[in-house]
Parts: structure tokens; C-alpha cells; sequence
């Protein structure tokens, strides 16, 4: 009698256990700048000491779940160059708007230290990337996130890929091509429904692999191409040009890969790259550098295998922190400079901007750890009007600028990391490591009903309600 009280009394043991350990506090908020009122984007949310957090959408909001072992936690809301908001998990209340207010440092307030520091932005960047060693992570680690791939033109959303990910890195020092690794652990996606329509993305295809008698796109018709191997085409060249490995891997992550044979901050940065300081401001409570990215005397070259993907300049934003010269963001853009890359980018997609990059780092046991990736590019599926009736050039223009053009955007939320070296080994072994975001994988309910993903904006979600009333989404 005596032992099945004892079981029943450990099991309820177990069970409270497991339930108070599971269970979570979903908390919602809008940020709001406290003078011009206009919404804060792009802000951090998270809880003190742990890895568990989001960050705020266009419209300055956000949603964030948090185990409820965290809530008795501090709950901290920052972003560059406002005032942090901090408040126990269990007293947030998101009813109200938090209205953050501006907090700017001057250059005049900086402290002269005995030690010498750079005082032109060419020099602090320079510092920053010396330091790299010391402020990224310099031993293996997992990260989980959500990742949204949308891909749209002016009127409507054609395709939308939600994924949980997991990505493991050996550290800084190893080359990310044999060391750093994504899975697409689930999935939640929409069918493809894209105007799939190039003659150019067909001609890179059928050429990957030939070194003579190469086609050109002027000497095919659409009339000659089957849907299906246009199809194929596009395929390959969605993950040529929007797989993970880009991102990841590639160039654009140019801190983490700087030491790769021709990085984009590599040793000739100076000769495509010139960082002028603006101004120091301040984030949660730390003074930070604002360097504005410009150009130099050389254009930046990709050099992606069967695409010309060079001729640019760099426009954009670096913030480095004053005390550490640790990097906490990158806003980065390439531009087309050369008049090749001029009239290939207003001919094939309608915009000078070829590569829009925001990544924003977390700080954690005092090293920085990505915390969210967005990247736009504009896409080649749709190359003109297709229609057997007689129209207007009225109607051709107004295709070519609401319809005609794709731009693919891809974001990334990391809301936990792992340092725990058996956990790592294990996912080692027994992930796939497949990081191919275009596959359909099975659509698993109860996996995402607690996951923690990126709020939609007002706009993307009347874009998205909109897409799943001409498609089957697996999203609830």
C-alpha cells in the first residue's frame, strides 16, 4: 500500500514537473518611440541570461514565449540608441504601448583612456575585425531559429516557406564551408505559385556544366521550353541564389567568414570599402559607434559561379561597441556601380539594389551570437507578359511594374543556444544536416503550437491571408 502511495506521489512529482517545466507565458507588446511616436523595428526582446528571445516587426511589434521557470526573470527591450526597458517577466504588461525613449551619446562624451584607440572609421573596423577572435564564439555551439521565405512582387505574395532550423558552428576560427551546418528540422509551407517564366534562368541551367556551344537567351523562344523543364530551372536556381549556404556560408556573412580567401572583409577591404564614423550612441546602457559603409576605388565582385554577380558598391551601416569593439549590427547593401551590373539589374530587375543584408548579434557569455539574418534579393522567375490576346501598352507597362519583378526576403530569428557539448555531439550524429529549404517535409501541428517565430507585420499578414486563399498553406 504503503509503495503504490509512494508511486502515485512521484508520479505527480514527475508531472508537475514536466508540466511547469513545458508550460509558457506567451507575452505581446508594441514598441513605441516616445517623441515621434512612429513604431521602434528591429528591436531585441528577451530575457536576461538566457538566449530567449525576438525581436520587434515593422510595426514595432512582437511576440515571445517564455517558459514559465524564467518568470520571475528580468524581461529587457533594447535597440540602438534608445533607453532599455526592463521589467519581471511576471509583471509585463503588454496592454499598453512601451514607449522607448531616445538615449544618444556624443563623441564629446567619450573618455580619453592612456591606451591609444583608433579615431577615424577605417581604423575602428580595422579593430573590430582584429578583435574577432576574442568577441565571437570560439568553441562549437547550436543555435535554434525561424526562418520565413517570401517571395513576392508589388501586388501579392507568389510563395511562402515558415522552417525551423538548427544550426551548428564549430567556432570562428574554422572555415564555415567544412565547420558550420544547417538542418530544416520542420516546415510550414504554401504551394508555389509563381509565374515561372525565364529564358535566362533555363539558359544558366542548361549551361552550368558546358564550356562550349553554350546557349543564349536571345536564341531561345518560350515556345521551344517545356513548363516542366522551366520548372527544374528555377528550382536550381533558387537554391543557387537563395539557398542557406549563401547566407551561412557565402560571402554576405562577412564577419563570421572573414578570414576565407577572398572575403568581402578580407585583407584588400580598404580597396572596396571605405567606414566614415558618424556619431556614438548608446545600447542598453553601452556606448556603440555608428560607421556609415561606403564606397572605395574598387567594385565588389561576388564571383557566384554562373551568374555575373559583380560591378557593385557598398552602401549601409556597421555598429560597434565602444568598450570591446564587439560588432552588434550590420546593415549592408551592394549596389550596381559598373555599367554592366547598371543595365543588367534595370533589365532583369527592375532596381539597382541587387543585396540587402541585416544581421543583428546578441551578446551571451561574452560572445556574440547572431540573433537575426534578413536578406533581400530580386528574383529572375518572370521575364514578361505572357497572354495570347491582343493588349495594350498601357496594360504591358503597368505588368512590368506591379507584376513582372520578383524580390525574394528571407529571415532568420534565433530564440535559443546551445553550449552543452554532449547535446552538440549528439545532433552531430544523428541530424541529417540537410539545410535545402525548398523540399516539402510533413507539416507537424503540435511542433509548432509553443516554437518561437517572427511576428508578421499588418501588411504581410493580409498578404498571407490573401496567399492562402489561393493556396493550401500547412499554417494554421
Amino acid at each position: 500500500m504503503y509503495s503504490n502511495k509512494l508511486k502515485l506521489n512521484l508520479t505527480l512529482v514527475f508531472f508537475f514537473a514536466a508540466f511547469f517545466g513545458f508550460s509558457q507565458t506567451e507575452l505581446k507588446g508594441k514598441l513605441v518611440d516616445k517623441d515621434l511616436l512612429f513604431p521602434v523595428e528591429n528591436a531585441s526582446i528577451y530575457v536576461q541570461n538566457t538566449t530567449i528571445g525576438t525581436i520587434s516587426n515593422t510595426d514595432g511589434k512582437f511576440v515571445l514565449n517564455v517558459p514559465n521557470k524564467h518568470l520571475s526573470d528580468t524581461l529587457i527591450v533594447s535597440s540602438i540608441g534608445y533607453k532599455s526597458f526592463k521589467v519581471p517577466v511576471n509583471q509585463f504588461d503588454g496592454s499598453n504601448d512601451i514607449l522607448l525613449e531616445e538615449d544618444v551619446a556624443t563623441l564629446d562624451e567619450i573618455v580619453i583612456v592612456a591606451d591609444p584607440r583608433p579615431t577615424t572609421g577605417n581604423g575602428i573596423v580595422l579593430k573590430a575585425i582584429e578583435k574577432l577572435p576574442e568577441t565571437l564564439p570560439d568553441s562549437a555551439y547550436l543555435q535554434r531559429g525561424f526562418l520565413r521565405h517570401k517571395e513576392r512582387n508589388k501586388l501579392e505574395f507568389k510563395w511562402l516557406i515558415e522552417s525551423a532550423i538548427t544550426v551548428y558552428d564549430s567556432g570562428y576560427v574554422s572555415k564555415s564551408t567544412e565547420h558550420l551546418k544547417v538542418n530544416v528540422d520542420e516546415m510550414r509551407k504554401s504551394y508555389d505559385l509563381r509565374d515561372v517564366d525565364s529564358i535566362f534562368s533555363y539558359v544558366s541551367y542548361r549551361n552550368r556544366n558546358k564550356s562550349r556551344d553554350r546557349l543564349r537567351a536571345e536564341d531561345i523562344k518560350r515556345s521551344d521550353v517545356a513548363t516542366s523543364q522551366l520548372v527544374k530551372a528555377i528550382k536550381w536556381n533558387d537554391n543557387r541564389v537563395n539557398g542557406l549556404q549563401n547566407i551561412f556560408q557565402g560571402k554576405l556573412n562577412m564577419f563570421r567568414n572573414v578570414q576565407d580567401k577572398k572575403a568581402l572583409f578580407g585583407e584588400d577591404i580598404l580597396k572596396t570599402h571605405q567606414f566614415k564614423l558618424d556619431t556614438i550612441l548608446v545600447d542598453n546602457g553601452r556606448k556603440i559607434y555608428k560607421i556609415k559603409i561606403d564606397q572605395s576605388v574598387q567594385d565588389i565582385n561576388l564571383e557566384t559561379k554562373g551568374i555575373y554577380n559583380d560591378g557593385y558598391r557598398a552602401e549601409g551601416w556597421l555598429y560597434i561597441y565602444y568598450d570591446n569593439y564587439a560588432i552588434k549590427k550590420v546593415e549592408y547593401e551592394l549596389v550596381a556601380n559598373s555599367k554592366i551590373q547598371k543595365d543588367r539589374s534595370k533589365r532583369l530587375f527592375g532596381t539597382q539594389t541587387n543585396h540587402k543584408l541585416i544581421i543583428n548579434y546578441n551578446e551571451y557569455n561574452d560572445k556574440m551570437y547572431p540573433n537575426y539574418i534578413y536578406y533581400e534579393t530580386p528574383k529572375l522567375v518572370n521575364v514578361g507578359l505572357k497572354t495570347n490576346k491582343r493588349v495594350s501598352q498601357k496594360e504591358i507597362d503597368r505588368y512590368n511594374r506591379e507584376e513582372r519583378y520578383y524580390s525574394t526576403v528571407q529571415e532568420i530569428l534565433f530564440s535559443e543556444i546551445i553550449l552543452d557539448k554532449e547535446i552538440i555531439q549528439s545532433e552531430l550524429i544523428n541530424k541529417p544536416w540537410n539545410m535545402d529549404i525548398f523540399i516539402p517535409r510533413p507539416y507537424n501541428k503540435a511542433f509548432w503550437k509553443n516554437y518561437n517565430v517572427l511576428l508578421e507585420s499588418e501588411e504581410d499578414e493580409q498578404l498571407i491571408e490573401d496567399l492562402s486563399q489561393r493556396a493550401s498553406l500547412f499554417k494554421d
